[in-house]
């Protein structure tokens, strides 16, 4: 199930966050903590962005956020990858057939899969040095 998440959410959301990128993201570094983590996503993503939740048995396993133009955020928790939950993210942060674009690692192969067969193409590799990370990353658009 897809709702519209709220300022309540933040607080699972961010746990989400934090353990998705522990799990697949394991080759970044740990740069917040995570109350860092929380009052990021209740002061900034969550107000700034429209941001919908995906919803199974034991609470939220996923969320995309989005404003125009950007795909900021979409994450799906470990176990639930593979099963529908981002393609049913990413379509609603597409729904209104504007232009969008994202921003992903290089070493994400499964991410830039996953775009890739959902129409958005490759427009830049960078090193990475402009990003908090420090890591090579990849910029995606999707045209409308």
């Amino acid at each position: 199930m897809l709702r519209r998440a709220s300022l309540a959410d933040a607080g699972a959301i961010a746990r989400l966050h934090r353990l998705t990128m522990q799990v697949s993201l394991s080759y970044l570094p740990e740069l917040h903590t995570p109350e860092e983590d929380l009052w990021f996503f209740s002061e900034r993503l969550l107000p700034e962005c429209e941001t919908w939740v995906a919803e199974a048995g034991e609470g939220i396993v996923g969320y995309v956020a989005f404003k125009p133009g950007w795909i900021m955020h979409l994450y799906v928790h470990p176990e639930h990858q593979g099963a529908g939950i981002g393609a049913a993210l990413l379509a609603k942060a597409l729904e209104d057939g504007t232009p969008r674009q994202l921003w992903t690692f290089q070493q994400n192969a499964r991410a830039r899969r996953f775009y890739e067969t959902r129409g958005f193409k490759l427009v830049r590799l960078t090193d990475g040095a402009d990003n908090e990370e420090k890591t090579p990353d990849a910029l995606y658009v999707r045209e409308a």
